[in-house]
């Protein structure tokens, strides 16, 4: 073992629900010692920009939000981990504990390449920006495809339209557990009401956060329940827009657009 202690990188995830990783338990306690998302940042050696796309992954993952913050910027605002962000953090430390305990007894009769070779993980990389976590709330079957719709916060719902092969192949039934994939780009914001549009996803939010760039801009939409949905748009279309945190905007989101993964 070269000299060093056995180790292990510790990501817990059972089923459907969400990966918890060291990193983000860590940001889960600093929050908590700290009451700021951005001290936490920065002890932890993260970007604002970093730390608040793990704190709204892991809002959208669970089924309560783990971290309530108040907005304040990169200058600071007030964050509180919740009574479930608590016992995520006390059930992955529990386990930590138990995983070193076990490492210890195996070291003495681990070397060599097998040692190398025995502890790795796998884990689901997406390119999706939004990954948000539900239940199949409904079903409507057609001769070739089939429409799925997924709640994913109390009121907000989004819709699939998947092939009924896929349907079938992922086993997909009423009150099972999914997630929605949806890429940033495919998300596309309107301002005003009575809106006219094909997109069968229409979900009234409040904008949280803007960030622009040289070309683009990411806007985060608090859609309630502690959900978040990023949008990337044209920094043109973020000026002509106008588009500022607390304005209430609706995002539209085409149901082909929209991906559903199951374990």
């Amino acid at each position: 073992m070269s000299g060093r202690g056995l180790s292990a990188s510790v990501s817990l995830k059972r089923g459907l629900s969400p990966r918890v990783s060291l990193e983000r338990v860590a940001l889960i306690e600093a929050v908590e010692e700290l009451g700021s998302i951005t001290a936490a940042a920065k002890r932890l050696g993260l970007s604002y920009k970093g730390a608040w796309d793990i704190v709204q992954a892991l809002n959208n993952l669970f089924e309560t939000p783990l971290i309530e913050a108040a907005p304040g910027g990169k200058a600071g605002g007030a964050a509180r981990v919740t009574q479930r962000g608590h016992e995520v953090v006390s059930a992955f430390r529990r386990v930590q504990s138990e995983i070193d305990a076990a490492l210890a007894k195996l070291e003495a009769g681990l070397s060599g390449q097998a040692a190398r070779d025995l502890f790795w993980s796998l884990g689901m990389r997406t390119s999706a920006r939004n990954a948000l976590r539900g239940q199949i709330s409904h079903i409507t079957d057609g001769a070739v495809s089939s429409e799925v719709s997924l709640a994913v916060a109390e009121g907000v719902e989004i819709t699939a339209i998947l092939t009924r092969r896929s349907v079938e192949d992922l086993g997909l039934t009423v009150g099972a557990p999914a997630i929605a994939l949806i890429k940033s780009s495919f998300v596309i914001l309107a301002k005003g009401e009575n809106l006219r549009t094909s997109a069968r996803n229409q979900i009234p939010g409040r904008v949280a956060a803007r960030e622009d760039g040289v070309v683009n801009s990411e806007i985060s939409l608090d859609i309630g329940g502690g959900k978040t949905l990023v949008a990337t748009i044209t920094l043109e279309s973020a000026q002509a827009l106008e588009i500022a945190v607390g304005d209430p905007i609706t995002a539209l989101i085409k149901a082909p657009h929209v991906i559903l993964a199951v374990e």
